[in-house]
């Protein structure tokens, strides 16, 4: 692994990473209010077309870290249209 891949590795871990407190708390309250619906809708698309993107480079780091995120702001953003 190059250092690019290292470093674009790091980044990704600690951007997907920062995502799980968030999933976490809203799965255990179930409290959505303060959460924006229109930003985690953007934001869940703008993951799934980095996804896409990464596919398309045949990137590890972007399409692993992508996958994970998709998953973790997905589940935010369904949580907030079952609970509000």
């Amino acid at each position: 692994m190059n250092t690019a891949d290292w470093i674009g590795s790091a980044a990704a871990t600690l951007t997907t990473t920062a995502f799980v407190p968030q999933a976490w708390k809203v799965w255990r309250t179930k409290h959505t209010a303060d959460i924006s619906l229109g930003m985690y809708t953007l934001f869940t698309l703008g993951v799934a077309l980095w996804l896409s993107y990464g596919i398309l480079l045949a990137s590890r780091p972007i399409i692993i870290a992508n996958s994970v995120t998709l998953l973790l702001a997905g589940a935010v953003l369904v949580m907030k249209l079952k609970f509000g």
